[in-house]
């Protein structure tokens, strides 16, 4: 579906950071894919095409025998090659440099490069301070650079942290200029781009319309079945759908009790009322919560909700006669990530997801319009469709709903309680104007009771917690610094206004996202 965009290949030697590059370009409107060195060959290079190449950071050392390698192909391929970190060392290295290991040579975390040599293309608008900060993190450094290389920056343990071969545009720097600690890091990546004369031809409005066609060719007259959670990705997938196929899709929504409040209703009346989907709710809260009774053990909980899941939503897709087609809101991030680095067998994409399984069991096809995206392009898509602001800018919810805010066994009181509490919430934060700079927010419900007084009153009820989260990328996670006033008046509100609440705790925690969630 891509092969019209002009295309940069990212060559992924193991950094945590790669997938943020591939996120500033697509910022800048090129279309770039990541693929780890060891798939990436001379035929590969060939069959693919970029329009330029950037080399990744990864966390081997080039002086070891057997450490990766970029092909040998793309040294005369005649495209520009930016290196990074890693990257500039194998560059390097390959091209008849030297990279040594060693006392003094390591350099981690924020460092500054001054320039040298004169002005490079590369860094135009770098150093009009006379220096620029950058985020080191390598053990090894350049000893000694390749013939046709220039040292254009250095710093205090990197005498070559950046060097180009301008003959033949080859650039390569030590530090990483897709993270925010490099300030000026988005500018080099614009450089690098405009040399290797990339238009920037990747828009939504572009996609959108390349996806309509890809699925029509894909799906043909056939029926498929759309598993709708609510959730921004699956949201945009039905729509994108039912904008190519129209009466061919059908979506089933599962209800398994487990919903914020009124979030049924409003799935529901979006998707069937709004927008004229074809579309089965499925209320299976009596069956899920019955299950759940008496668990308090997280992971056996998740699995329940996760087996059942599969069970319910099979039954009613098979109600849909003729169904060839199941689709899923697969994202970029998920394809990357199901690739085995270490190059033995891909993992199943996607197989957390409340769907995962399904196509081999029911005989199904996938449709995965979303697989080139990441979440900020889904979001963008969504407004290119049409779905409201507000919707679009929902957070995470996870696929095992409340079950995994209410720590301990779950009974129906305390997921109303919950429910209750939660809706006040965020009714607090969207007032106050604060929703679209939290990443999530949420309430859980304790496993504990306390004694409390209101007005003359000795209460025994639930203790509540409320989290808020600030996030950049998505990978790491920092609490969301309310004032007082705010978390008095939001206390005070859900005391009073849900019954079965009589205390009510700020966590302050701040962990990776993967972790925010109690359980």
């Amino acid at each position: 579906m891509t092969q019209s965009h002009e295309r940069l290949l990212i060559i992924d030697f193991g950094s945590q950071v790669t997938q943020l590059i591939a996120r500033r370009l697509r910022e800048l409107n090129v279309y770039c894919e990541i693929h780890p060195y060891n798939r990436v060959d001379d035929a590969f290079l060939a069959a693919f095409a970029p329009k330029a190449v950037i080399l990744s950071g990864g966390p081997d050392s080039v002086t070891r025998e057997g450490s990766p390698r970029a092909p040998e192909a793309l040294w005369n391929f005649g495209v520009p090659v930016l290196g990074i970190c890693y990257g500039q060392q194998t560059m390097m290295q390959q091209l008849g440099g030297l990279v040594e290991s060693g006392h003094g040579t390591a350099e981690f975390g924020r460092a500054f490069v001054t320039p040298e040599n004169g002005a490079l293309p590369i860094l135009e608008g770098w150093f009009q301070d006379g220096k620029e900060q950058v985020w080191m993190s390598h053990g090894d450094h350049v000893s000694k650079i390749a013939p046709g290389f220039t040292v254009y920056g250095t710093s205090p343990n990197a005498p070559y942290a950046i060097t180009a071969d301008v003959s033949r545009n080859f650039y390569a720097v030590q530090f990483h200029p897709e993270v925010h600690h490099t300030p000026k890091g988005a500018k080099l990546y614009e450089n690098f781009i405009r040399l290797a004369g990339f238009k920037g031809d990747w828009t939504m409005k572009g996609y959108r319309e390349q996806a309509i066609q890809a699925i029509r060719e894909q799906v043909g007259d056939k029926q498929v079945i759309c598993g709708l959670s609510g959730g921004v990705d699956s949201s945009v997938t039905a729509i994108l759908l039912h904008e190519a196929i129209g009466d061919q899709l059908t979506c089933v929504f599962v209800d398994h009790g487990l919903l914020r409040k009124n979030e049924a209703a409003d799935v529901v009346k979006m998707f069937r009322d709004n927008y004229k989907i074809k579309l089965i709710a499925a209320d299976e809260s009596d069956l899920f919560l019955n299950a759940l009774e008496g668990v308090s053990d997280p992971e056996v909980k998740r699995k329940t909700i996760g087996k059942l899941f599969i069970d319910v939503f099979q039954k009613y897709a098979n109600e849909i006669e003729g169904a060839e087609f199941l689709a899923q809101g697969t994202l970029y991030p998920d394809v990357i990530e199901s690739v085995s680095f270490s190059g033995g067998p891909s993992v199943t994409i996607k197989s957390h997801h409340n769907v995962g399984g399904l196509p081999e069991k029911m005989g199904l096809k996938l449709v995965e319009p979303l697989r080139e995206l990441f979440k900020d392009e889904v979001r963008a898509l969504g407004r290119e469709l049409g779905l409201p602001a507000s919707f679009i800018g929902r957070h995470p919810f996870p696929g095992p709903g409340l079950a995994i805010r209410c720590p301990g066994e779950i009974t129906r009181e305390k997921l109303a309680i919950l429910q209750e509490a939660d809706a006040v919430y965020i009714d607090q934060i969207r007032k106050h104007g604060l929703y679209d700079e939290i990443w999530q927010a949420f309430a859980a419900i304790l496993p504990m009771k306390t004694v409390g007084v209101m007005g003359d009153g000795r209460t025994y009820d639930y203790a509540v917690s409320i989290r808020a989260v600030t996030s950049v990328d998505g990978m790491t996670a920092d609490t969301y610094p309310f004032t007082h006033e705010f978390l008095g008046e939001t206390m005070t509100r859900i005391i009073n206004e849900v019954k079965g609440v009589n205390r009510v705790f700020y966590d302050l925690t701040s962990k990776p996202p993967g972790t925010i969630e109690l359980e």
